[in-house]
Order: structure tokens, then C-alpha cells, then sequence
């Protein structure tokens, strides 16, 4: 077992004037503990081309989670699709299958060609060719290092332009330039397809031409956050829950005054207020030495929360807590682009106070919590929360 993780976010944009996207993706976890990713493109657009491209990622998906060799599934899925007349399926496909977080199997059928980044810069890969069932499928296998990316695409993305013609400008060269300018280590899956879909976005002048998406697999070390969220209901478990908390490696938040309060007393530190956030809304952060983040608790969270919800759909929220040093965008980044492994110890002292004067009833709290682990785990991440 390595301390690697494959972080896997995609995005994206439907055609001017559909309801529906007609490309889809659809991640899987192999029985094997592999991670299978598939991008689809239907022909055409709207309600058709999105069943046939959600069918599509589906069926190859759960294929290869359920351990099918894969020439099997390439096979299966290339003699199910039919053609029109003129030869062009009905779907396109793209595969990534990542085994152990160190190798990728690609498998390439009509999509433009995976980008390859490492180090942040393109290198090229070894294509063979199979052809199956009439239809001409590339393969390819690539040793993955920590801070690799590959990019799969749809064919919206080269070509975008705002006058319905092909751009000679923003062919696949010119998406690598792209990305290798705007590589960071910093940024996740999600944070790469989002920047280059903005741009394919302004390309389009807000109008697409085609369905747009990109999915991107980056590979990181693997980085635990731990969050101590409220005190305890026993007064007795004040101690107790921060050994427990501060005993686990990775970083360590605090969210809530009065759990700010029992962290300083168990780490002998005092707190420092800050007395102005730059987010309205939002109360501001405090500092406790040896504590990498202290914030208000259910204000803060909510917020967390909101951005959350967006980032699992469309994450058009992003530029506003991507950047941004209030609580809420510092919390949303650790847990959205730092963190593969969260634990939660969830206090569950009822605070009358703060629901007569801010309207947060204890079952709010709750739901809060299980909201919010929901959408972690929809992102990957691995959540263990823990109640007191």
C-alpha cells in the first residue's frame, strides 16, 4: 500500500439552449481497489445524446469495477454501440482506469487524445491500436508519479469558438499549452477542469456551440484533516475527544468558540481573536498555537456546506471561495482540494444560547453535519465522523 491517492473531478458545460448535457462521466471503484473514470460523448445533442452517452459510462463502468478484463469490456461496449450511415457511433468513450494510484490504462474510442502531464508538462505516450468490432480503439498504459494529471476531453473543447467555426487557435497543442501554464500542485482534479472549461467558456462567448466536459485524474500524497466540531454533551469528554483529535496525524481545525475554548485549555495556548473577517457574513477566524485552523462553528459551516453543494454539480461558485482568507473559503479548500482522508468528532452539547439568538436548533446541526459528510464522500474523500 503506497500513500498515494487518485483524485478524479470533472465539469461540464451543456450546448446554448439544451436543458440536458449530452456528454457524461461516471467514476467507479473497482473491486480490486482500482478507480475506473469514463467520459462519454452521444452524437448530437440534448435528451438523445445524453442517454446514449449516460448509458454508455455506465455500463463500461460497472464493467470494469466488477473485474472484467478489459479487452472484454472494450469489446462488449464497441459491438453494443451501433453506427449511423456514415460510420460515427452513436457515443464516443474515454476510460481511465487507475490501478494502485500508480499505473493508467487509457482507452480511447473517437474522443480527442488524453493529455499527459508530468511534472507539469506534457509527455507523450505509447498508442496501440485495436481494432474491435469495425471500430478503431487506442490503448494505452502509463507508470503514474505523484503530481501526474491526465486530462480526458470531449470534442467541445477543441475548436471553441463564437462564431460556429472551428478556432485554428484552440486545436489539442493549444489546450497543453494551456494546462501546462496553468499547472499547480496546489490544484485539484476539480480546480483544472473548472479553469479550462472557463476558458473554453469565454471562447464560446458564453454560448456554447457543443456540449463541453473534461475529467481530469491527478495523483497526490494522501493528506488526513481532522475537524473537532462543537464540545462534547458530558463535560467529562472535553479532554477525551481533543487526545483523541490531536493524537491523529495530517492537520487540525477547530470549529466553534466554545470548542476554540476547550482546545486552547487541553494545548495550555491562549486564543487570538481576530475581530474583522473580509467575507460579510462570515465571523471571523481565530489562532491557537499548534491548531491549523480555528473558525466559528455553524455560520461557517453552512457556508462550507453551500460551496460543497456546488462543487459536486457544476462548482460555478468556485472563484468565490477559491481565493478568499475568510473562515469558510480556508475551511472549503482544505476539505475540497487538500484533504483525502477526514475525521469528524462532532460534539453533541446543545447550546441554548446560540439557538434563541441565531435560530440554529440542535437537529440543524446535525443535519448540517450529515450533509456535509455526504458531499465529502461524493467527492472522493474518505469521512469517519464520530459523535460525543
Amino acid at each position: 500500500m503506497n500513500d498515494l491517492w487518485t483524485d478524479i473531478g470533472y465539469y461540464s458545460l451543456n450546448k446554448h439552449g439544451e436543458q440536458l448535457c449530452g456528454d457524461h462521466v461516471d467514476v467507479a471503484n473497482g473491486e480490486d481497489g482500482s478507480r475506473i473514470a469514463v467520459l462519454a460523448d452521444g452524437m448530437g445533442s440534448g435528451v438523445r445524446a445524453s442517454i446514449l452517452s449516460t448509458l454508455t459510462a455506465k455500463i463500461i463502468s460497472t464493467m470494469m469495477a466488477k473485474g472484467l478484463a478489459l479487452d472484454e469490456c472494450v469489446k462488449t461496449i464497441a459491438a453494443t454501440l451501433p453506427a449511423e450511415k456514415s460510420g460515427i457511433a452513436y457515443s464516443t468513450f474515454t476510460i481511465l482506469h487507475i490501478e494502485e494510484n500508480e499505473r493508467a490504462r487509457i482507452i480511447q474510442y473517437d474522443n480527442p487524445h488524453v493529455i499527459f502531464l508530468h511534472n507539469g508538462k506534457h509527455v507523450d505516450y505509447t498508442e496501440s491500436i485495436l481494432n474491435i468490432e469495425g471500430k478503431q480503439i487506442y490503448f494505452s498504459q502509463v507508470e503514474l508519479r505523484c503530481g501526474d494529471v491526465l486530462l480526458a476531453m470531449s470534442d467541445g473543447v477543441v475548436g471553441a469558438s463564437d462564431n460556429n467555426i472551428m478556432n485554428p487557435d484552440w486545436q489539442r497543442g493549444n489546450v497543453i499549452d494551456f494546462m501546462e501554464a496553468l499547472y499547480h500542485p496546489d490544484y485539484s482534479a476539480k480546480d483544472l477542469c473548472t479553469l479550462l472549461l472557463d476558458q473554453c467558456d469565454n471562447l464560446y462567448g458564453g454560448k456554447p456551440g457543443d456540449d463541453v466536459t473534461a475529467c481530469v485524474v491527478r495523483i497526490r500524497k494522501r493528506e488526513q484533516v481532522n475537524i473537532v466540531f462543537g464540545p462534547p454533551s458530558r463535560k467529562a469528554d472535553d479532554r477525551r475527544v481533543m487526545t483523541l483529535c490531536f493524537s491523529k496525524a495530517g492537520r487540525h481545525i477547530i470549529c466553534g468558540g466554545t470548542t476554540a475554548k476547550i482546545a486552547a485549555e487541553y494545548l495550555n495556548k491562549p486564543v487570538k481573536l481576530e475581530y474583522e473577517s473580509p467575507e460579510e457574513g462570515i465571523p471571523p477566524i481565530s489562532h491557537i498555537e499548534g491548531v491549523d485552523l480555528v473558525t466559528e462553528g455553524v455560520i461557517t459551516l453552512t457556508r462550507v456546506l453551500e460551496y460543497a453543494d456546488n462543487y459536486v454539480e457544476d462548482n460555478r461558485n468556485y472563484f468565490k471561495w477559491g481565493n478568499k482568507h475568510d473562515g469558510a473559503s480556508i475551511l472549503a479548500r482544505t476539505l475540497f482540494e487538500t484533504a483525502t482522508d477526514i475525521n469528524l468528532f462532532v460534539g453533541r452539547a446543545v447550546n441554548e444560547a446560540q439557538q434563541i439568538s441565531d435560530g440554529y436548533s440542535f437537529g440543524n446541526k446535525m443535519h448540517l453535519v450529515e450533509r456535509l459528510s455526504a458531499q465529502l464522500q461524493r467527492m472522493g474523500k474518505n469521512v469517519k465522523v464520530s459523535y460525543f
